[in-house]
């Protein structure tokens, strides 16, 4: 089995009452993606304004070629506290998963999760979210 050709990461908190102000100061970094609920958005291509639906707090991983998803959790979670208690509180509160691209140029790629970061995502209670992209036309 090929490895996967290539994936994204990003770990997401998402919650209708996650202020990612709050949520920054508690992580001790700040997100890559953060708004309110409420907060409108204006489409770029269309010009269209909406509002968000729910607060939302993200951190996205370098894009790894090939995949490289056990280096990109460690690659996040590097950057954030290891305190379980904060994790807990967390989880009991929001939404938090690691969101995770995986795209294949062909069929029978593959890949493998080291039994360890499912240990750091499942010890966080951090979800694994992935989605698959199969490179055939």
């Amino acid at each position: 089995m090929a490895q996967a050709s290539r994936s994204k990461a990003s770990l997401r908190l998402i919650g209708d009452s996650l202020n990612p102000k709050e949520i920054s100061a508690l992580l001790g970094c700040e997100g890559t993606t953060m708004y309110s609920k409420g907060d409108v958005r204006v489409n770029k291509r269309t010009g269209k304004q909406y509002e968000r639906k729910s607060g939302h707090w993200s951190l996205v991983a370098t894009e790894c070629e090939p995949e490289d998803i056990d280096g990109q959790v460690s690659e996040i979670l590097s950057q954030l506290p290891s305190d379980l208690i904060l994790w807990n509180e967390l989880a009991s509160k929001y939404s938090i998963d690691l969101f995770c691209g995986i795209f294949m140029e062909k069929s029978n790629e593959g890949m493998d999760i080291s039994s360890k970061t499912l240990v750091e995502l499942g010890s966080r209670g951090i979800m694994l979210a992935l989605d698959i992209y199969d490179g055939a036309e």
